[in-house]
């Protein structure tokens, strides 16, 4: 299999981080959507990563379809997963990975905004930030009130890896936009998962648009 993107994206690395606790081999092409957006094209018409081209000659687009496809790639082999098949705790798991994920889909676009705009739009800022302190607000909640190692308990998920990325990203991309000492839990979640030797293997530090 190879991943297309770069590792600096919180999308293309939880995919990543999952794919390597699952020991699925795999290339990485870190290619980026401003300067390699031809041959992202190639694979994905839309040009946005990550993709996963299969050994078959299929491609998966979008990383949470390259997750739901990596999942049924465990189960067949008969292997534990990142969140179960089905029931309550696969809706929960679903709910904090969107929290997340939606954490970083409205970093990216503020990040955005203010470095690909000579004039901002001061309603977009506003309406962004709004977001991003709603989101960090409710993860906040639900990682302060977990009394276990992890947001569902001692094994991680899903829902952890994307918040790890989600997390790294933001204090890497937006380093002024967030006071981080509001969010204690959230700060020590991004730690507990950089520790871990998957995150370290998948880890790319950000360097701005032009490697996006």
């Amino acid at each position: 299999m190879i991943l297309i993107g770069q590792y600096d994206s919180p999308f293309v690395r939880r995919a990543a981080i999952a794919a390597v606790l699952y020991d699925l081999p795999f290339e990485n092409r870190p290619w980026s959507t401003f300067g390699d957006g031809d041959r992202i094209a190639q694979v994905n018409p839309t040009r946005r990563v990550p993709a996963l081209q299969l050994d078959d000659g299929g491609v998966v687009i979008d990383s949470a379809n390259i997750l739901d496809w990596l999942d049924g790639l465990q189960r067949e082999r008969g292997a534990a997963t990142l969140i179960p098949a089905s029931g309550v705790e696969r809706r929960e798991i679903l709910h904090l990975t969107a929290l997340a994920t939606g954490l970083s889909d409205k970093i990216i676009a503020l990040f955005y905004e203010k470095v690909l705009h000579e004039q901002t739009s001061a309603i977009w800022l506003e309406r962004c930030r709004a977001q991003i302190a709603a989101s960090l607000e409710a993860l906040e909640a639900a990682r302060a009130v977990a009394s276990t190692t992890w947001l569902r308990g001692e094994a991680l998920t899903h829902a952890d890896i994307a918040l790890g990325c989600a997390l790294q990203h933001a204090r890497e991309s937006s380093p002024d936009e967030v006071d981080w000492s509001r969010w204690p839990a959230l700060v020590a979640h991004n730690a507990a998962c950089e520790a871990l030797p998957a995150f370290r293997a998948v880890y790319r530090a950000f360097t701005g648009p032009a490697d996006s």
